[in-house]
């Protein structure tokens, strides 16, 4: 079974990934913020890392730089909502530094279903 980690400090977005993401037969675990997710990643190798970019602390970004860095297989999906500028430019900064996927938030079910199986093949 594929294993995922959410890192998201929207407590709200890391149940619902979560719990859509069981649902469909998929172990995930979930953390609040980056060193919490790279403290889990170091516990447990993942097949996906589902990121949050804008977070306090390690942000998703640094999250995915040392994500390739010490984990290079993992596949990454980078997930914004924007903040200071549009979502778009982090996304494609997060594109940039190793991200598979990039979505822009809101994430539908659908959408969320679909990429993480094109994904994980």
């Amino acid at each position: 079974m594929p294993e995922i980690l959410i890192i998201d400090d929207e407590k709200e977005i890391c149940t619902i990934f979560k719990m859509t993401l069981e649902r469909a037969g998929y172990s995930v675990r979930a953390a609040q913020d980056g060193d919490e997710g790279i403290r889990l990643l170091k516990e447990k190798p993942v097949d996906l890392l589902i990121v949050d970019i804008i977070m306090p602390d390690k942000d998703g970004i640094e999250t995915i730089v040392e994500t390739r860095k010490n984990s290079p297989h993992v596949k990454i999906m980078a997930v914004s909502g924007g903040g200071r500028i549009s979502s778009n430019e982090y996304l494609r900064m997060a594109k940039t530094l190793g991200a598979n996927v990039t979505l822009e938030k809101p994430v539908t079910r659908d959408v969320l279903l679909s990429t993480v199986k094109e994904l994980l093949g």
